[in-house]
């Protein structure tokens, strides 16, 4: 455990648990990969959300490296999670949706929560980790002019140093909008083997990317260059697309976002209702394959994201 000094009455104010299997991985230079815990607890029905954890976990391990899944219980931030503890997160109702700025109040309060990207980082990066494997990143909404509704993932990768390993944004967002965002904010981005940004359920968005990385060892030597030029503590993103065999049906995709697109309007879903309106009819309307394309996303970023921790240890 981190240090764990106490205020005036006497409660703890740090309270990082860092696992026995991580802290001594890092010890002894091996390779770590944090995993976010919202996939688990929001983003999968039960039993299959706990499955695909325990799979996630294993996809790492088949690597050469350690998972770090990330959660807060009873108020405590974990970095690497028992068994026991996945199944908590994964078979609770009472577990909140944390983002970094929700961290304090979850400690002082004593609550459970799953982490979001921007809380996985946050706490990823404190523990002394430096790469972090997930779905897709949040970013700039549709009609943000309007809204001014942008994912606090941006603004934390801005001045976080950590390794994302992602399948790009979700299609569902103004994804333009979102590179430029990240382009403003210094957040460094690469696409894998690709010089097209991936979105999400798709292998290409439609939008270019300025540098593409194709080894494991090219991302370790980003990494390491970044720490050289001394610059400020941002992110390196590493856009790894979806296999095309995978991805969701594009003609598919487009059809039932534009229908869902209209159907938001029409309702007067708006703010932070969009986002879940919108991903609740791709799931139903695509019969199920926006998960699997996402299921099918995120295994390919945490194994890439093994091999990349592993090209980082060995200097």
């Amino acid at each position: 455990m981190k240090g764990d000094p106490t205020g005036p009455t006497g409660r703890r104010l740090t309270v990082l648990v860092v696992s026995d299997e991580v802290q001594t991985a890092l010890s002894r230079q091996h390779p770590v990969v944090a995993l976010e815990s919202t996939i688990i607890a929001h983003g999968l029905p039960r039993p299959r959300n706990l499955r695909v954890a325990l799979e996630l976990e294993e996809a790492v391990r088949a690597e050469g490296a350690v998972p770090a899944t990330i959660a807060v219980l009873d108020g405590r931030p974990r970095v690497g999670l028992s068994e026991e503890q996945l199944e908590r997160v994964a078979g609770s109702d009472a577990i909140r949706k944390l983002g970094h700025r929700d961290l304090p109040l979850a400690v002082a309060t004593g609550a459970d929560g799953a982490t979001t990207v921007s809380a996985t980082a946050s706490l990823a990066a404190r523990a002394g980790l430096r790469v972090f494997a997930t779905g897709g990143l949040g970013g700039v909404h549709r009609e943000w002019t309007r809204t001014q509704d942008e994912s606090a993932d941006l603004g934390l990768l801005a001045r976080t140093r950590i390794t994302v390993v992602c399948a790009g944004v979700k299609s569902i967002l103004d994804v333009a909008a979102t590179l430029q965002r990240l382009e403003t904010l210094g957040v460094a981005v690469a696409g894998y083997g690709t010089d097209r940004f991936p979105g999400f359920y798709l292998t290409d968005s439609g939008h270019a990317v300025d540098w593409t990385l194709r080894t494991p060892a090219e991302v370790a030597a980003v990494m390491r260059a970044q720490d050289t030029v001394a610059g400020p503590d941002s992110a390196l993103v590493v856009a790894n697309p979806v296999a095309r065999a995978e991805q969701l049906e594009p003609a598919l995709h487009a059809r039932v976002l534009h229908e869902a697109l209209r159907e938001c309007a029409a309702q007067g879903v708006t703010g932070q209702a969009v986002t879940p309106f919108l991903l609740d009819r791709l799931m139903h309307r695509t019969a199920g394959a926006s998960l699997e394309a996402n299921l099918a996303a995120v295994r390919g970023n945490v194994r890439l994201a093994a091999r990349i921790a592993a090209a980082w240890v060995r200097g």
